[in-house]
């Protein structure tokens, strides 16, 4: 009985510690299947790819894209030259990338912030960030989605869709002034029923088009449009 009893021990320490392995990998792609558990998960040049129900510590790739399946469980989430995207459902610390975007699809929760230096961020409907978003050039996209801290760019565009939430602030910083070329004026979107709790401030010009159903904290550095029945930052629409 007591060898049994070892014996199913260590088996069960010997599953523990296999179930917590760090998989790393220089070159090529790494997938890990649905349903396991892991450690960390480390690439160099590949993509990444976490199959449904995968419960891993930090995910991370230098030159390549990163995809979490639906339902997962991970830690911080980076990369420096691919995009993000974390399928319905699934939970991380963090999403970074410095060369890409960083899409988080409907109920994806990230409990910190989320960065895409050169790209785009986006939130499905139902998605949640508890700390802030933060571009470069890349717009910044809600879709009935909320975020507990700030919405930041230098150049990017911010769409706030109906119903979603910002519990922080809205912040397009001054860039580097570009004697070569014309800067680009971004636009900042809020639309009806859209709620931005802290303050809006522009350094720079920006044209700033918000629906009068909407709930803004105060603004500092534009005067705002009235806007009617956006679709896109690219086409919206504004009342004379």
């Amino acid at each position: 009985m007591e060898r049994l009893l070892c014996v199913a021990l260590l088996a069960s320490v010997f599953t523990l510690a296999h179930a917590q392995e760090n998989i790393s990998k220089a070159n090529g792609n790494i997938r890990v299947a649905a349903q396991k558990t892991v450690g960390n998960v480390n690439g160099t040049n590949g993509n990444v790819f976490l199959e449904d129900g995968v419960q891993a510590k930090d995910v991370e790739t230098v030159n390549g894209a990163i995809t979490i399946g639906r339902n997962a469980a991970v830690g911080a989430v980076e990369s420096v030259n691919g995009g993000i995207q974390l399928q319905e459902g699934t939970r991380a610390r963090s999403a970074a990338t410095v060369n890409g975007s960083v899409n988080l699809a409907e109920r994806v929760q990230i409990e910190g912030a989320v960065s895409a230096t050169n790209g785009g961020i986006r939130l499905a409907p139902d998605a949640a960030v508890g700390g802030g978003l933060t571009t470069g050039n890349g717009t910044i996209k809600l879709e009935r989605a909320s975020v507990g801290g700030d919405l930041r760019t230098k150049s990017g565009d911010i769409e706030i869709g109906r119903g979603s939430t910002v519990k922080g602030r809205i912040v397009v910083e001054k860039g580097r002034d570009n004697w070569f070329q014309t800067p680009r004026v971004p636009r900042v979107i809020i639309e009806s029923g859209a709620v931005v709790t802290g303050a809006l401030t522009f350094e720079r010009e920006v044209r700033l088009y918000v629906d009068p159903n909407a709930q803004i904290g105060p603004i500092s550095g534009v005067k705002p449009i009235k806007l009617s029945k956006p679709e896109t930052a690219s086409d919206a629409k504004v009342e004379k």
